[in-house]
């Protein structure tokens, strides 16, 4: 069946309803509207204002809510509406909901899923665009979670609602329109990276909406000699190290992709990782095309500030490609 992401996450939720009495969804403006990017469209009125429900303005009591719900024996899923607004319950998440299986030496199990759109390319304005991820793969105790396909949305969404442990689900609004098929009998594993496209010369690693931009710079790099191998990380933390490290080793190169600012960023990481797992199969730096080290810009200038094909190209033009210069076996 062909979807929107944002269809394939309506189906996700609807089928977790069905299946389990359990299941809640709550947030700003999810019942009878449907949600701002229609995610939720139609689940009221299947399922009722006791499962599915709109809350007042108020963030952290919509996690707090949630995480006295899940100590009790419910599943709830909850929405942020936009990434920016996420952050009034910023304490609740760090304090509580990533804190309390470990504080009770795992008597305590908290089933909640935070689904939070994030990310730019809409021309949102200020607190409507972000990329936020850091904060919560920071955050021991969180699994976070970002589908970069129609397919995988539903497949990791329906994980997510299953999985014991609180997930940050997060959504790239870039992508909710973006239509492919979804076979709901697949299936797709929590904590696993996916190779998107196989490739020799360098290894493109990329999460949620960059993912298409990955892509769509492996079709590019080809026409200049280059042979680009795509890595989806999917599950952000914990994070895929055999999956990605497997990529590196075999093509020696490897950058990456995301839209967040680039100090202290999640590439940070990935690159670290990378180095201490695959020094000896380099063959040039990791490089990073990240956003600017800045807040994020208003609608006109966002163009600017998201990598695209042209800046990642730039990137693996940078990754000494004559090896006899630089001695590379």
């Amino acid at each position: 069946m062909t979807l929107s992401m944002a269809g394939a996450l309506n189906r996700g939720l609807a089928d977790a309803l069905e299946a389990d009495d359990r299941v809640l969804v709550f947030g700003e403006d999810v019942g009878p509207l449907g949600g701002v990017f229609r995610v939720t469209d139609g689940l009221t009125a299947r399922f009722g204002e006791k499962r599915v429900f709109d809350t007042p303005l108020a963030e952290s009591g919509i996690v707090g809510t949630a995480i006295g719900m899940a100590m009790n024996g419910l599943r709830p899923v909850v929405e942020m509406q936009f990434d920016a607004f996420a952050y009034p319950a910023f304490e609740q998440i760090t304090s509580h909901l990533a804190k309390l299986r470990n504080r009770t030496r795992g008597k305590v199990e908290l089933p909640v899923v935070v689904r939070i759109p994030y990310g730019g390319g809409i021309g949102g304005v200020e607190h409507h665009c972000d990329s936020s991820e850091m904060y919560y793969t920071h955050t021991p105790g969180l699994r976070v979670v970002t589908p970069g396909t129609p397919e995988d949305a539903y497949h990791l969404l329906r994980a997510s609602i299953d999985s014991p442990d609180p997930v940050i689900f997060l959504e790239p609004k870039r992508l909710y329109w973006a239509k492919s098929e979804v076979d709901f009998a697949a299936g797709v594993p929590m904590d696993r990276a996916v190779v998107r496209r196989t490739g020799s010369d360098v290894t493109l690693i990329a999460y949620g909406p960059m993912v298409q931009v990955a892509l769509e710079t492996a079709d590019a790099a080809r026409e200049e000699g280059w042979d680009a191998e795509v890595v989806d990380l999917r599950t952000l933390s914990p994070f895929d190290d055999e999956t990605v490290a497997a990529s590196v080793r075999k093509t020696g190169r490897a950058v990456v992709v995301h839209e967040a600012s680039g100090f202290c960023g999640y590439g940070a990481e990935v690159a670290a990782r990378l180095n201490e797992r695959c020094f000896h199969h380099l063959h040039a730096p990791i490089l990073r095309v990240t956003g600017y080290d800045i807040p994020y810009p208003p609608p006109k200038l966002e163009e600017h500030h998201l990598p695209n094909v042209d800046r990642v190209l730039d990137a693996i033009a940078r990754l000494q490609w004559d090896d006899e210069v630089i001695g590379v076996a």
